[in-house]
């Protein structure tokens, strides 16, 4: 059965392109809702007009579809909030080499 957890999970595995790493880690996804097999999520970019967003599309879309009895996915965009580097997980910053105070 399909989870916000299991989901979350194998977000965790699509990477942003330029960066290598996840967008769960950089803070991109804000919601992740399930209705039956259906998963809607609300995520951000970095900056509005991102020209990688149709391969994190694509690789999102790739890896939730390796779930058992997914449905449709439904992948909805907002700048409200607008993503900013505090979103970013600490174990990301370390990897780019972001000092926390």
């Amino acid at each position: 059965m399909l989870s916000k957890n299991l989901v979350t999970k194998k977000l965790g595995q699509v990477l942003d392109p330029e960066l290598g790493i996840s967008i769960i880690d950089l803070g991109l996804i804000y919601d992740v809702k399930i209705k039956k097999n259906d998963v809607s999520l609300l995520m951000t970019l970095t900056f509005p007009g991102c020209p990688l967003y149709t391969a994190i599309q694509k690789e999102i879309e790739s890896k939730l579809k390796e779930l058992d009895g997914i449905g449709r996915i439904n992948i909805r965009i907002t700048f409200d909030p607008p993503w900013e580097p505090s979103k970013i997980s600490e174990k990301a910053k370390a990897k780019l080499g972001i000092i926390s105070y």
